[in-house]
């Protein structure tokens, strides 16, 4: 049995608070040990290779501490050590690398029409990612929750092997999540209200796990696409995923900005057309009433409901973009129009946070080559800083698989920013 923790971390972490960056300086007299590991781990996570010698000279921790300190990543399988690194000025010290091969993050999305699993390494490698297609709209939340372990567990059999370790479970759901790891409201989940993904995950998992973690799946896609997939993104852009509702991942500094209450990029709701549609939040003309997936579907002409890539995948995106390309003018007009509004919003929004970079997900990357001239037409005309600096228009490169990989991320990220979390755990 684990023995309870005494350093005041939390028996289990649930919380998104904003966390403060580490400085580049060790830690002195009296501060914590783990600011000290997570600083090594830091600059063993850069992946450059370097040696306990380099990596003393940059923290300015002597090399006893920092010896001391690699021998505890090693004994918890977070990082491996292996032969000289040749690129080293004098005699070449052994390289330190993260460990492909050792614990793991679990991550489970839940959206209207499929949950997908994904397990991923501490170097962001895929090692299974799973989906299943089925309509949660109608389910209560309790029985998709019970699903989605069941389907995580069976994953993690199969795909772990003895050596492997789930370090923590990260849930990607389509809604406004607290920093408690509850889910306020999903808009369309009918009845997913006030449910504590957390703690029901936690209670439903037949494994221990030292961390679990809930977020928006616009923001876990947004992560995903910085840490995993798109070098071309920098330290600050929005990524606006468009599926069956439409929502934003904000990344400022390299960070995710949640907002005071973690409800920041509820892009979807942001008027366009004052004169528009009803929305279920209560406004009118909201951008997801426009340019929504339902919204497009309606202005193409397209008789078929809502649903997403991974949940119908020969389904309404599919068939949207089938039309396009044979050209269908009612198709282009409908697309064109979703565009503009599109442009419209994200130009209030690069306004306010003066982000030099959006990146289209979800429905829109599928769509990116119909929509692309008039959101940018938008921007050119409506974004203040865009004659000045520029803002750049980008098609995500993760696909449909950004949020799911997003939400195990999240659990790796959280670790090498406190490998303290887990080290004394999984020490062998």
């Amino acid at each position: 049995m684990r023995e309870p923790r005494t350093d005041g971390e939390p028996e289990r972490l649930h919380r998104l608070e904003q966390r403060p960056r580490l400085v580049g300086l060790p830690a002195h007299a009296g501060a914590l040990r783990r600011h000290n590991l997570a600083l090594v781990l830091a600059e063993i996570a850069r992946g450059e290779g370097a040696s306990r010698a380099q990596i003393a000279s940059v923290t300015r921790l002597t090399r006893g501490t920092v010896s001391a300190l690699v021998d505890t990543l090693l004994s918890a399988g977070l990082v491996v050590e292996g032969g000289p690194n040749r690129g080293s000025v004098g005699r070449p010290g052994n390289a330190l690398r993260l460990n492909a091969e050792g614990p793991v993050g679990l991550g489970i999305e839940i959206n209207v029409d499929y949950v997908a699993t994904a397990l991923l390494d501490f170097t962001g490698r895929a090692r299974s990612v799973r989906i299943v297609a089925g309509d949660n709209r109608a389910a209560a939340p309790q029985a998709v929750l019970g699903r989605s372990v069941h389907m995580a567990q069976q994953m993690v059999a199969e795909s772990l092997t003895e050596s492997s370790k789930i370090v923590g479970i990260g849930v990607a759901v389509p809604g406004l999540v607290s920093s408690e790891g509850v889910l306020r409201r999903a808009p369309n989940l009918p009845g997913w209200e006030s449910v504590a993904v957390a703690e029901t995950v936690e209670s439903m998992l037949a494994m221990p796990v030292e961390i679990t973690l809930v977020d928006n799946e616009a923001n876990l896609a947004a992560l995903a696409e910085h840490w995993y997939a798109n070098a071309d993104v920098g330290d600050d852009f929005v990524r606006v995923s468009g599926e069956v509702g439409v929502g934003a991942g904000i990344v400022i500094g390299g960070e995710l900005w949640r907002g005071v209450n973690g409800l920041s990029g509820e892009l979807g709701h942001v008027t366009v057309d004052p004169q528009g549609p009803q929305c279920s939040c209560g406004g009118r003309g909201c951008l997801e009433q426009v340019a929504g997936q339902e919204a497009l579907l309606r202005e193409a002409g397209a008789t078929m409901p809502a649903g997403t890539a991974l949940g119908v995948p020969d389904g309404p995106i599919s068939a949207l973009v089938a039309r396009a390309k044979r050209g269908d003018e009612q198709t282009l007009a409908a697309l064109r129009r979703a565009g503009a509004a599109l442009g419209i919003a994200l130009s209030s929004l690069v306004n306010v946070l003066d982000v030099p970079t959006i990146v289209l997900g979800g429905l829109y990357a599928d769509v990116a080559p119909w929509i692309s001239d008039e959101v940018s037409r938008e921007l050119h005309a409506r974004a203040i800083g865009y004659h000045d600096a520029g803002v750049r228009l980008l098609v995500s490169q993760l696909g449909a698989e950004a949020a799911v990989r997003g939400a195990a991320g999240l659990v790796i990220r959280r670790i090498i920013d406190n490998p303290s979390l887990v080290a004394d755990h999984l020490a062998r």
